[in-house]
C-alpha cells in the first residue's frame, strides 16, 4: 500500500463526494474522510507555515499529536487529521508565523 492510500478510509471510493473551500478555493472531496487526507488526495501539501524559520509545515503524525496539521475550520481551530469532511465546510490555512510564541 502506497503512502497516499494511507491517507483514505477504506472503502471510501464510493463515498459521497462534497465541497469544501479551501484557502478560499473550492476543493471537491470524499466525505467522511479527514480534511488532512482529502486535501492530500488533492495535492495540498502546505497546511500552514511554522512560526520558527517560516517554513511549511503539513501532515506528520495523522493522529492529533504533534499538531503539524493545525488549521481553521469555520473559523476555530481544529487538526485537518482529526476533522472529517462534511458539505459546506471552509479550511484556512493558519499563518503562525504571524503570531510568534504562541505555538511551537
Amino acid at each position: 500500500m502506497s503512502s497516499d492510500d494511507a491517507m483514505h478510509l477504506r472503502g471510501a471510493s464510493g463515498a459521497q463526494r462534497v465541497e469544501l473551500i479551501y484557502d478560499g478555493q473550492p476543493v471537491t472531496v470524499r466525505a467522511g474522510e479527514s480534511v488532512a487526507a482529502a486535501l492530500f488526495a488533492n495535492g495540498i501539501r502546505r497546511l500552514r507555515m511554522s512560526p520558527r524559520g517560516h517554513g511549511p509545515r503539513g501532515m506528520f503524525c495523522l493522529m492529533g499529536s504533534c499538531q503539524e496539521c493545525l488549521v481553521m475550520v469555520n473559523g476555530r481551530r481544529a487538526l485537518a487529521c482529526q476533522t472529517p469532511v462534511r458539505a459546506q465546510l471552509c479550511v484556512d490555512t493558519i499563518d503562525l508565523a504571524e503570531h510568534p510564541g504562541r505555538h511551537e
